[in-house]
């Protein structure tokens, strides 16, 4: 390797601490955010899931709360098995693509829609206690609960990089910053992850093992998520190395996928 392809990888990795430090900041910021309101109202949404000290010994009683914490479990970890099928899809095709493209032309919408799928999916379904399934209302649930914020906040990421990609498959956007919102939002969103607040694993039996199992598991999509962001940035910075990333990044989007669909609670 020269000179040349030297100071080229050296350009091309000060470039991305560049974005690294952006996604630091973004994900930060989200994390102060959803953490301000914290406080007294932290267990808003899971009224009813702790017992009244004179309901301990009802039957009745315990049946629904546990019925309640069973439910609540199946809905998490079914939105954690769909999420990872998008993403696994996702990986999947960017990892053929071209053959796929050369063959079919229309699959490389299929990209940009899985990321348009789950925003839609994680906006709309991944609260069910928020109105019209449920009675709290968006607006106090945002200011209120930190899990509510971040359930959106990654929405709202998953939207904007599906509307992007979506355009950049249809030719119609072509501009350079374009090729780096999914680099910058695969980082920020894994560094969100960090601080994932999960009311789920906060009560039932054995609640403190299930807390230390769930951040085991977002600490390991938060690892796999930085290795897609940066593995994808330096696909878009070296082109000597663009195809070893090309296909590290699609690769790990597979393996953050299966890791999703096995999640438990």
């Amino acid at each position: 390797m020269g000179c040349g392809s030297f100071r080229g990888l050296g350009h091309a990795i000060r470039l991305l601490a560049y974005f690294s430090v952006l996604s630091l900041l973004i994900g930060l910021s989200v994390r102060s955010i959803a953490q301000e309101p914290a406080g007294h109202h932290e267990h808003q949404g899971h009224e009813g899931m702790s017992m009244p000290v004179d309901q301990q010994d009802d039957p009745a009683a315990r049946s629904r709360l546990q019925a309640k914490i069973l439910a609540d479990k199946k809905e998490s970890e079914f939105n954690h098995h769909l999420a990872g099928f998008f993403v696994a899809v996702a990986g999947i095709f960017m990892l053929f693509q071209s053959g796929l493209i050369k063959r079919w032309p229309k699959t490389r919408f299929v990209w940009p829609v899985t990321f348009l799928m789950s925003g839609v999916f994680v906006l709309i379904w991944s609260d069910t206690e928020l109105w019209p399934f449920g009675h709290r209302q968006w607006l106090e649930a945002l200011r209120n609960n930190p899990e509510v914020l971040q359930h959106k906040t990654f929405a709202v990421l998953l939207l904007a990089l599906g509307v992007v990609e979506w355009q950049r498959a249809r030719g119609a956007l072509k501009a350079v910053w374009s090729s780096w919102v999914f680099p910058v939002l695969a980082m920020a969103g894994s560094i969100v992850l960090i601080f994932h607040h999960h009311d789920g694993g906060m009560v039932g039996e054995h609640h403190m093992e299930t807390m230390a199992r769930i951040q085991s598991e977002h600490l390991s999509y938060t690892a796999c998520g930085l290795g897609i962001g940066l593995s994808k940035g330096l696909s878009e910075l070296t082109p000597r190395f663009r195809r070893i990333f090309g296909t590290i990044w699609p690769a790990l989007m597979i393996v953050l996928g299966v890791m999703l669909m096995f999640y438990r609670e």
